[in-house]
């Protein structure tokens, strides 16, 4: 076929960092923020409700397992569905789901109704991650990639200590309904108010691309490299403007270019021109239009990284839910009061930031899949001193270096998930990997209330293994990702 234009993955990679991609950061993390609102409110209300006596502890195992079976039935039938539906319309749809049923759930008369409800606001929360991790891989070029799914999370979890300062003034209170009704409302109420301003945001072209949607994916790019080679141009960097719309690029200085991609520049690889060969950009568009199936996972390439992130996932989950959910409950298992221990809670929740904060900083100079070992290892570590201690400061203080241990984690791994699998069927592999996580979370909820009876150290004894094994996984079988161009990893 010769040469041709560049392809929708090229652009993407060499289209520069600019006001485009902050706009589409910042209305991502703000659904990523009541997502994870949604989440952890049920840590800090959880233990009103026991003491009030609106639910038994075997009460609050079931409505923590709801919600997680809700958000593994979600994940698996929104994530792996927005390879059909896309980024856009299943994030923005998941937004709508999440924040109707928490709103109804914020009335629930009784026990039974505030679990069921908890079950269908999972369908939403679930899926709504994977979507966002999903959405922005595939739009960000590959040299910024972890650092901007890191700071999602940064955003995302900034709802912690939001949840918590929330919960603490707001669960003493009985003004209309008890407090801990309005915890919830809150978070609902900024869904919906994310949702309306979710109409800004396009479609992935990675994606139009994959559904042989190729005239939307251009039209799209062409605005997009519109806004920001003007800016560049504007701002005097007109030399690099030049050099990314020149076709002829190959050569000598290709490969110089290649060294250069902290900078943004990229190699011919992701030039303004390739020629059809093996390997190139043109040939993996032409791979990536052909679509996906289920099936897909389980045949080499994606066989390994699939059974390797299905156990991750299922081990993963059992510290950092079993920490999130159950932390001020622990407290009170072991003698301190209920606005004790949701203070103790608030200043551990303070740090949750941090943890994001820190892999937006490391995530692009640091080898993913070993940051992933070594903070899996600190959060045994960090847990065991949590579960074994009872002064108040070493509980505060092995409290905070487990959330930011465990929220760093998190942001590592969300990045580096989505880069094992290719455009058209990336939510599908994420989706149904991640989904293990969610399934392991509803039954890992009943087992801590179970093992519980045991005391909390027996707790943190069985988180600490968890990551233990989460740590051996990734380091025997996980590949290395780092300023690799996705369309590389996944082939």
């Amino acid at each position: 076929m010769g040469r041709r234009a560049a392809t929708i993955a090229a652009r993407i990679e060499r289209l520069p960092l600019g006001n485009f991609h902050r706009r589409f950061i910042a209305l991502v993390s703000l659904g990523i923020f009541f997502d994870l609102y949604d989440i952890f409110i049920v840590a800090y209300i959880g233990a009103a409700l026991q003491q009030s006596g609106f639910l038994s502890l075997k009460d609050f195992s079931v409505f923590v397992a709801a919600g997680f079976l809700g958000m593994f039935v979600g994940t698996v039938v929104f994530g792996m569905g927005s390879d059909r539906m896309g980024r856009r319309s299943a994030f923005i749809l998941l937004l709508l789901i999440y924040s109707a049923f928490t709103f109804a759930d914020a009335f629930a008369p009784s026990a039974r109704w505030l679990i069921v409800l908890r079950f269908f606001a999972g369908l939403g929360i679930g899926a709504e991650i994977i979507v966002i991790d999903t959405y922005v891989t595939e739009v960000v070029p590959s040299y910024a990639r972890g650092r901007y799914v890191a700071i999602t999370q940064v955003v995302g979890f900034s709802a912690v200590p939001v949840a918590a300062v929330l919960s603490r003034l707001l669960v003493p209170t009985h003004f209309l309904m008890t407090g801990w009704r309005w915890v919830m409302v809150i978070g609902a109420s900024g869904a919906a108010l994310t949702w309306w301003f979710r109409r800004r945001l396009p479609e992935s072209p990675r994606w139009l691309e994959s559904q042989g949607r190729i005239r939307e994916a251009e039209a799209i790019l062409t605005a997009l490299e519109s806004e920001s080679l003007s800016l560049r141009d504007e701002n005097g960097e007109k030399e690099e403007g030049k050099r990314i719309n020149t076709e002829d690029t190959k050569s000598a200085e290709g490969t110089k270019r290649e060294e250069k991609i902290a900078d943004g520049a990229r190699t011919d690889r992701v030039g303004a021109a390739v020629e059809d060969k093996p390997g190139s950009f043109a040939s993996l568009r032409m791979t990536e239009k052909k679509g996906g199936s289920f099936g897909e996972l389980w045949r080499q390439p994606y066989l390994s990284r699939t059974t390797m992130l299905v156990v991750f996932q299922a081990l993963q989950t059992i510290a950092f839910y079993g920490f999130g959910n159950w932390a001020p409950t622990f407290l009170l298992k072991q003698g301190v009061s209920l606005l004790h221990s949701l203070e103790y809670t608030l200043f551990i929740a303070l740090v949750s930031p941090l943890g994001p904060l820190l892999a937006a900083w490391t995530s692009d100079r640091f080898e993913r899949k070993w940051t992933i070992v070594a903070l899996a290892l600190l959060v045994a570590v960090f847990g065991l001193g949590f579960g074994n201690s009872t002064a108040p400061v070493l509980v505060i203080a092995f409290g905070a270096l487990l959330t930011l241990a465990n929220y760093w984690f998190s942001a590592a791994f969300h990045a580096y998930q989505s880069e094992l699998f290719p455009t058209r069927l990336r939510a599908t592999g994420v989706g149904f990997t991640y989904s293990w996580s969610r399934l392991s979370a509803a039954f890992t909820s009943l087992l801590i209330g179970a093992v519980l009876a045991y005391g909390v150290p027996a707790v943190f004894a069985l988180l600490a293994a968890a990551m233990i094994l989460v740590a051996a996984v990734i380091g025997f079988f996980g590949p290395r990702t780092n300023r690799m161009v996705l369309e590389e990893i996944s082939r």
